[in-house]
């Protein structure tokens, strides 16, 4: 499903994706949040329109679905959300490695080989501005970090896919960001492996505006509540 906000002569087209549930990840968070901010950004961002989509959690799947999508939108800017049972709070992504985890997907398939691309580079630079992003985050109170590590899943093979693809594609900009992957479900404590203060969805909606408005070069959205 992919929902859509068009502005007026819009100027600049934003993607945001999340994705499908995956082994031990029934509910996946990205699936209520990628709607919601695009939804947002379309009320606070003149001018820029809002393309969405929720990415199946599969290695064949995923790539040949962003490929047609990049390819019918045409975006400046793509922003992926993703889980981690890791996150602290919010994880910036500064990198994607040439690697893939020999790990079943939604669908139950192994990837396809060791590497997300055969003969590309060891690591791909993530092309959003990573510490501003965490700078600004932090200065609203609300838990961010830089991080080097995608890991290996579906996450970081969708960030070097992506990557790859911008490369021709002249001043589009790609990023991943990584939220608790225990964001969603009833009764779960969001706290990330450190033991830091719970990362609630309130904070979860307005960081997606903080970093949508970093990406953008636009200062930070009002805020809305204490």
């Amino acid at each position: 499903m992919r929902h859509s906000a068009f502005m007026p002569n819009a100027r600049t087209t934003v993607l945001i994706t999340g994705f499908g549930p995956f082994p031990g990840v029934p509910v996946n968070a990205t699936m209520r949040l990628v709607p919601e901010l695009a939804q947002a950004a379309a009320r606070r961002f003149a001018g820029v329109r809002i393309a969405t989509a929720v990415l199946a959690t599969e290695w064949t799947a995923a790539p040949r679905r962003l490929e047609a999508l990049l390819e019918e939108i045409e975006p400046d800017l793509v922003l992926h959300f993703g889980v981690s049972s890791r996150a602290r709070g919010f994880e910036v992504e500064a990198r994607a490695q040439n690697a893939c985890l020999q790990s079943p997907d939604a669908a139950g398939a192994l990837p396809p080989g060791v590497a997300v691309r055969e003969g590309g580079p060891e690591f791909m630079a993530a092309t959003l501005p990573v510490r501003h992003i965490v700078a600004r985050l932090r200065r609203r109170g609300i838990p961010a970090f830089v991080s080097r590590d995608a890991g290996g899943y579906l996450c970081n093979a969708t960030l070097y896919h992506s990557l790859g693809c911008a490369r021709d594609r002249p001043g589009c900009r790609v990023g991943f960001v990584h939220i608790p992957a225990t964001l969603g479900r009833p009764g779960a404590a969001n706290r990330g492996r450190v033991g830091g203060r719970t990362l609630t969805w309130e904070q979860t909606q307005a960081g997606g505006l903080e970093i949508l408005a970093a990406c953008l070069r636009l200062p930070p959205p009002a805020r809305t509540g204490a």
